[in-house]
């Protein structure tokens, strides 16, 4: 498990996907109206030729950026940051783990179908429990109820992918990606979304309960148990915490050991969640 990590190349992988997502995003970003969020994401597809295409190809793209970089991250964890990484580097590429997820969520959110409808609803909710930054860091990320997908239109578009590139960017310059020695693995993707059409879920009458992305299942399973502050604000923030650890050598060891049993009790929770 430890060679399949460090040795595939989960870096280049990462970008490849990234450079894919950004630019089947922009075929779809010249055709999304935030005012008629719903309407537009599902009219693309008959609207714009090969419109199926590029909602599957942005899709399944932007998850694949995503696993890819934490494998990359695990790698980097790995190799004891034995390609030269000071704490103050690991800080910044380990802010572009809650950006990416930020950009993946946000995409979600932007289909306004009933899981993006769901998960927008539960996000705002989450950024309001938080005491005095609340209400300034919705209305600077979200303001769906007061604004539409106006604010997070703009924050996908730009916003979040501006900050993530600032984090990554000093690791991102050390690398050259050939696209000659990664062809399967951009074939693959485009197959695949050529094949699987991206999902879109339509609101439906009395339905009580609505799965939202799969990253997100466990936090709206500990949403049932506890506040919103402590579900959706404290706990991740202690795999955060437990990661940032990890770039001393002191603490890496408990770090890591923190960090397992977090993912292992989110596994656990996404999995009561998905079964629901």
């Amino acid at each position: 498990m430890g060679n399949f990590i460090t040795q595939g190349r989960w870096g280049a992988k990462s970008l490849i996907a990234l450079y894919v997502s950004v630019l089947s995003g922009l075929v779809l970003a010249l055709q999304y109206e935030p005012a008629t969020p719903y309407f537009s994401a599902s009219a693309i597809e008959v609207l714009i030729p090969f419109g199926a295409f590029w909602r599957s190809c942005h899709f399944y793209s932007s998850q694949l950026f995503f696993l890819s970089l934490l494998l990359h991250l695990f790698a980097i964890i790995l190799q004891r940051f034995d390609t030269g990484f000071t704490p103050g580097k690991w800080l910044l590429l380990l802010g572009t783990l809650p950006l990416s997820l930020l950009l993946l969520f946000s995409g979600y959110v932007l289909r306004a179908d009933a899981t993006g409808e769901a998960a927008g609803m539960i996000a705002e909710n989450i950024t309001l429990s938080m005491p005095l930054l609340g209400e300034g860091l919705n209305s600077l990320f979200f303001a769906i109820e007061a604004e539409g997908m106006k604010r997070v239109y703009a924050n996908h578009l730009i916003g979040f992918g501006l900050f993530w590139g600032i984090c990554a960017w000093e690791h991102l310059r050390r690398y050259r990606v050939s696209l000659r020695a990664h062809t399967l693995w951009l074939a693959a993707m485009l197959l695949f979304s050529l094949l699987v059409a991206a999902p879109m879920e339509p609101a439906r009458l009395g339905v009580f309960h609505i799965q939202g992305p799969w990253f997100f299942l466990g936090l709206q399973e500990l949403l049932r148990y506890l506040p919103a502050l402590w579900a959706g604000v404290l706990y991740p923030s202690l795999l955060l915490m437990a990661l940032v650890a990890v770039a001393w050598p002191a603490w890496r060891r408990k770090a890591l050991l923190f960090a397992a049993l977090w993912l292992g009790s989110y596994l656990l929770l996404s999995l009561v969640g998905a079964l629901r």
